[in-house]
């Protein structure tokens, strides 16, 4: 719902600013702010589709932008640690749940977590935070941000440019998809937490 209200200015700022804004959007969405990459990088590969993007460019902009985004999250969680996040996590647009579940899945699965949560809605966004609460390396969550990132902004843009003028029509997928990946990783944790008991 968040992706649908927020599209039309989303693409009028990326419209507006080129490349910068794609850079822009993407980083925020990584400080876990609530915008939503499946419409920024999808939108970037229409406009790579009609000649104004390059599609691989825009791709290793996005991937940039992720862990810009993921380093300042990471400094948030740093320097504040959780109690930062409770009191004012609200006002960040960052829900308890979600730092609840980014914060299990980073003690489970560490680099492993960095990495693949760059390639799932929701947990992508909040995995800094943890991450940084934790001190954890700093070179490596920049590296697998990066890495992460990489095939997640290339998979989106490549949608849209393949759908074209239709470009619209992932948005709703997405939706769905988020609380489908939530609902499969809070089974996963409970799985463990049943096995390790």
């Amino acid at each position: 719902m968040i992706a649908e209200l927020l599209s039309g200015y989303i693409t009028q700022f990326i419209s507006a600013i080129g490349y910068a804004g794609v850079f822009i959007l993407m980083t925020l969405e990584s400080a876990a702010l609530p915008v939503p990459s499946e419409v920024v990088m999808p939108f970037a590969g229409y406009l790579a589709y009609q000649g104004t993007f390059n599609l691989f460019l825009i791709s290793i902009i996005g991937a940039v932008g992720c862990t810009a985004g993921s380093v300042l999250s990471y400094y948030v969680g740093y320097k504040g640690g959780r109690p930062f996040i409770e009191i004012y996590g609200k006002y960040l647009f960052i829900k308890t749940s979600h730092m609840e579940l980014a914060e299990t899945w980073f003690k489970k699965y560490g680099d492993r977590a960095v990495f693949f949560s760059r390639l799932l809605p929701v947990v992508r966004t909040f995995i800094s935070l943890p991450a940084g609460i934790g001190r954890y390396d700093i070179k490596k969550l920049v590296t697998f941000s990066f890495i992460g990132s990489l095939p997640w902004c290339f998979a989106l843009a490549y949608i849209g440019f393949s759908l074209g003028p239709f470009w619209k029509n992932i948005i709703g997928f997405f939706n769905g998809l988020d609380i489908i990946v939530v609902a499969a990783i809070v089974l996963v944790v409970l799985y463990y937490w049943k096995i390790k008991d």
